[in-house]
């Protein structure tokens, strides 16, 4: 499997507008930052660079919403780490010959490898990697963006 890099970290908050002025203040992330609205997700979130890695910081809209459903078992914090792969097929193969199972999505209802705003994604179930739920994506190419995420990158 070849992991290319963090892609992402996704933190469960309760409220994306204090979490993203804590960080600001404490941690210098750009003040021109502020939420977005990914109704199609389900969730409100801020996204902003630690150098490499992607930060989004992750607010429920519904209680029953997985963001929410992280805080009331684990409270805030690391909800899950996408891993960036050169090719999710082999990723995913390798992860499920060793014994991972895969987990719905639950911005789009899928289990499995599915397009997604930025690559072809597919997340492993919680218990597979201890600590930590994971998502792997293979990053389009410029010209692989499906037509239905070109005006918005981020509709999800």
């Amino acid at each position: 499997m070849d992991i290319l890099g963090i892609k992402h970290m996704a933190i469960a908050v309760r409220d994306v507008d204090t979490a993203l002025a804590q960080y600001q203040r404490f941690l210098g992330v750009d003040p021109a930052i502020e939420p977005m609205d990914l109704t199609k997700g389900g969730s409100r979130e801020a996204h902003f660079d630690f150098g490499a890695v992607e930060i989004q910081l992750c607010q429920s809209y519904e209680p029953g919403h997985r963001f929410a459903q992280h805080i009331d078992q684990h409270g805030e914090g690391l909800h899950h780490v996408c891993l960036s792969v050169s090719d999710i097929h082999v990723a995913v193969e390798q992860a499920l010959a060793a014994g991972a199972e895969l987990k719905e999505c639950s911005s789009c209802n899928v289990t499995g490898i599915h397009e997604h705003s930025e690559g072809w994604i597919c997340f492993l179930k919680g218990e597979s990697v201890p600590g930590m739920e994971i998502e792997f994506m293979q990053v389009y190419e410029p010209d692989e963006v499906p037509e239905r995420f070109r005006s918005s990158p981020r509709n999800m």
